[in-house]
């Protein structure tokens, strides 16, 4: 399956005994090359093989899918039921319509389910390895092991070039050339599955942008996405030492008008937690971002029954009393201290419930590509086909997965992205 110095599986016609496998390693032409082994990768690979295509998928990490092996706790949220574009940003919002839609949530777990792989579901459609994210890996395997997909690991690619030829030939004369440290490759169709910037310990880098680039494709600036933020140096002295405190809150921002209801967790330099990582795909780097601490909750109704119910005075001690029921102890207290009501007044009361119902915070930035969980941005959608994810300019060439200016939100998204749009150009090349 895996081929390192030789191919493994040999694409169909080629002798199989070892010195026509090691020969056949250089200057081999495929039908379809894919780089990257990841999730939409690995999707390609299989569906394209399904259909016959002689596939090599190039892989310059030690093993496939390590972004699916990391997620979820190692337990892979694989994707999520209640995919629908609207979890889904992009310069375009309606790109991603047409390959969610081809390839839906219900496919995947059918493909989940055929190879007996048992899963839960977590919360808000969030579905989970019952056991480990290695399982899907094995299943990506077998598939494109059955598909007659080669995948050569460790290989770290120097650099793609095309033929120039008519482009009505361009996709039967092999133009895509791929050269490799052990070998050279040809192909007539070349699909960069190469994913983002994030997480750089496991091998991102920007090799997707640099070829998209290459080839004349316009990029949406990436950016780091789904990634903690850090406070400012005031609010650093004022709440980190909170670090490991959560609560439920609603985080939104003013200008993209999104609002996300999750956990909330102060971090040795900031903010994280699921409702902050969902926020920050939606911060502009500049503006404000508001946190409810009190979601749901009418503060003052609630302190005009306990004057009723227990015969005392709306006062300082009635308050904080109150948001000690409704936060942590510790960050009741630190807000309290921070801000206290004016008075005793109700219009004091009403202040102080509102401040905690809009927790105005200006981060200094986020913790940037090494804690993100995806890069927001990529290769402009404009320049592709939403059906096949084909470069409308450069033809035999695909870009799919989180290199494309599509992103997920929280929950198993950014997995059904990186399904649907494989999916979509292996029924392509």
């Amino acid at each position: 399956m895996f081929e390192r110095s030789a191919p493994v599986f040999p694409p169909p016609g080629l002798n199989r005994t070892a010195g026509a496998v090691e020969q056949g390693c250089v200057n081999q032409k495929y039908d379809v090359i894919i780089l990257g082994a990841g999730a939409a990768g690995l999707m390609c690979a299989m569906e394209a093989g399904k259909r016959g295509r002689r596939v090599l998928l190039i892989e310059r990490a030690d093993r496939i899918g390590k972004k699916i092996l990391i997620s979820g706790g190692g337990r892979c949220n694989f994707t999520n039921l209640h995919t629908s574009p609207d979890n889904f940003l992009s310069a375009n919002r309606h790109f991603a319509k047409s390959a969610l839609s081809r390839y839906t949530a219900a496919d995947f777990v059918r493909l989940v389910e055929k190879h007996g792989i048992p899963y839960h579901e977590k919360k808000l459609g969030q579905l989970f390895c019952d056991r480990a994210a290695s399982d899907i890996t094995a299943m990506l395997e077998q598939e494109c092991r059955d598909a007659g997909a080669a995948i050569r690991l460790t290989t770290k690619v120097h650099g793609v070039s095309r033929d120039e030829v008519h482009r009505d030939e361009a996709r039967d004369n092999g133009q895509f050339t791929v050269e490799a440290e052990d070998g050279i490759f040809r192909a007539a169709r070349l699909v960069v599955a190469t994913g983002g910037l994030s997480i750089a310990k496991i091998g991102a880098t920007s090799f997707g942008y640099d070829l998209a680039r290459q080839f004349g494709l316009k990029i949406q600036p990436p950016r780091p996405a789904l990634v903690p933020l850090v406070f400012s140096d005031r609010d650093r002295r004022r709440w980190c030492d909170l670090a490991g405190v959560s609560t439920e809150v609603v985080a939104s921002t003013g200008i993209a008008k999104q609002s996300f209801r999750e956990n909330m967790l102060f971090t040795h330099r900031g903010l994280s937690g699921p409702a902050i990582l969902q926020i920050s795909s939606y911060w502009d780097g500049k503006e404000a971002i508001y946190i409810d601490l009190a979601p749901d909750r009418n503060l003052a109704a609630d302190l005009r029954k306990a004057d009723l119910r227990k015969n005392v005075r709306r006062d300082q001690p009635a308050w904080i009393s109150l948001l000690r029921e409704i936060l942590p102890r510790r960050f009741a207290d630190r807000w309290l201290e921070t801000y206290p009501p004016a008075g005793n007044s109700d219009r004091n009361f009403v202040d102080a419930e509102n401040q905690l119902h809009r927790w105005e915070v200006k981060p200094e930035g986020t913790e940037g590509y090494g804690k993100a969980e995806v890069t927001a941005g990529g290769v402009d959608t404009d320049e592709l086909s939403a059906k096949t994810m084909e470069s409308r300019n450069v033809p035999g060439l695909f870009f799919i997965g989180e290199v494309v200016d599509v992103t997920g939100q929280l929950g198993g998204f950014n997995f059904q992205w990186a399904w649907a749009s494989g999916f979509c150009a292996g029924q392509a090349v």
